[in-house]
């Protein structure tokens, strides 16, 4: 009884303190499959060739001080649609490395909200079992998965602590 009380207590801690992660419905085979599919976009020449671009007004490192920030979106147009598919991501995003090169982080699922709810959806996309959340201000749902970089708050969170905009 004592041992499983300190397992509790120590578990506990360690989610408080960010050294034990809560595990999300997504499977990490559907994640491996969609870190294959967009590996090749670790370069912007491959993302610029495949339609991927900083669309202007969204052009800048998104950053939410004392929270993190996420870096530069590069958007495929083409794909803003009410359809997703886990391996072909409507954004690869970027953030500077100490060198001041890109580096892609995370991918992101990106539907049109008044597509989506003039569509007669009453619930919000989802996929990978996992629901995409609102962005009020941009007017889309969104699901942001940091699968080229480590994100302290989750893999699925939209901020990364550890990303900062120059």
């Amino acid at each position: 009884m004592m041992k499983r009380m300190i397992v509790v207590v120590i578990v506990l801690l360690g989610l408080s303190l960010g050294f034990v992660s809560v595990a999300y419905a997504t499977d990490a085979g559907d994640l491996a499959q969609v870190r294959a599919a967009t590996a090749k976009y670790h370069t912007l020449e491959a993302a610029a060739a495949d339609g991927y671009a900083l669309i202007p007004g969204l052009d800048y490192c998104f950053e939410k001080p004392g929270v993190g920030a996420m870096g530069y979106h590069y958007i495929n147009p083409t794909l803003l649609d009410t359809s997703l598919d886990a391996n072909q991501p409507e954004a690869m995003v970027y953030n500077r490395t100490i060198g001041g090169q890109l580096r892609l982080g995370a991918v992101e699922y990106i539907v049109p909200a008044d597509a989506w709810d003039s569509a007669g959806n009453s619930q919000p996309p989802e996929l990978l079992g996992e629901s995409l959340h609102l962005n009020a201000a941009l007017g889309v749902y969104v699901l942001h998965a940091w699968i080229w970089q480590v994100n302290p708050a989750g893999i699925l969170e939209d901020w990364n602590p550890t990303v900062s905009c120059p």
